[in-house]
């Protein structure tokens, strides 16, 4: 059973979530990405809200949610979403995953597929190749040693469009503060897990068949559309959106350049 504090709801996990949109409708859920809240969809609702019951929530140790028990993987994060879609009694949902929750979102669909509905896997990384992989690696485990805000900088240059970086100071600094609030050790589990989880994510055993649309920005360096062509090429029938000039977060740049094809792709469904 959950509990109701002012703003948002707490699951019996200590998850902190926001169930919106119209009751009764059918579910979808929003994965934000690492070191960032469900907040980050906020520009994405209302177009999603007009047709569909919306489910956002904080990873764990993330935004207002509780830090983990036990080790952090991937697998751990999809049992979070299953332990929130009992508890609300959520029987299927349309799932939506942003960064390392389009591979949050994979690894559920692998583990508890009767329980989608839909995949929206955006800006999520696959097989970096052994270089980039090493480096990626390199720079989660440094995370240890520096702490979270140390890359923030440079994160932000990865993410944002320069004109955009330079024109929306009080958002450049909302993700800051997004990134200060997550649990320091909570951190460092997530950017390993983001590092290392793509191993276990390419070509798998038994492919994903859930009904999917993979989409990224050109310009995405650490998902780029290589990867969103890989990841859609081991997935049967999926679509394959790529967003013309934004960088990693261009969804927060243009959120409607990613929204309205998740959505085409639900109705597509009959969702």
């Amino acid at each position: 059973m959950s509990t109701i504090t002012p703003g948002y709801e707490i699951a019996a996990d200590g998850t902190a979530y926001n169930l919106t949109g119209r009751a009764g409708a059918p579910t979808v859920v929003l994965i934000h990405g690492l070191g960032l809240c469900r907040h980050m969809w906020q520009d994405h609702i209302a177009d999603l809200a007009a047709d569909y019951q919306l489910l956002t929530y904080d990873l764990l140790g993330h935004g207002d949610s509780a830090a983990p028990s036990q080790q952090t993987t991937l697998s751990l994060y999809a049992q979070q979403l299953l332990g929130l879609l009992d508890d609300l009694q959520i029987e299927q949902a349309a799932v939506v995953g942003f960064s390392i929750g389009g591979m949050i979102n994979r690894r559920f669909a692998l583990d508890y597929p009767h329980r989608l509905s839909a995949l929206a896997i955006l800006n999520s990384p696959h097989d970096r190749g052994a270089a980039a992989q090493a480096l990626v690696e390199t720079r989660a485990a440094a995370v240890r040693v520096d702490g979270a805000m140390a890359t923030m900088e440079a994160a932000l240059e990865r993410w944002f469009t320069p004109a955009f970086r330079e024109t929306n100071p009080g958002l450049m600094e909302m993700v800051r503060e997004w990134r200060r609030r997550v649990d320091p050790h909570s951190y460092a589990e997530a950017a390993w897990v983001l590092a290392t989880g793509v191993t276990e994510l390419t070509r798998p055993a038994v492919p994903i068949k859930t009904p999917s649309i993979v989409i990224t920005s050109a310009n995405d360096t650490g998902s780029t559309p290589d990867m969103s062509v890989a990841i859609a090429a081991e997935i049967e029938t999926a679509e394959l959106s790529i967003v013309p000039d934004l960088q990693h977060l261009g969804l927060l740049e243009q959120p409607q350049a990613f929204t309205q094809p998740v959505i085409d792709f639900l109705r597509k469904l009959a969702l």
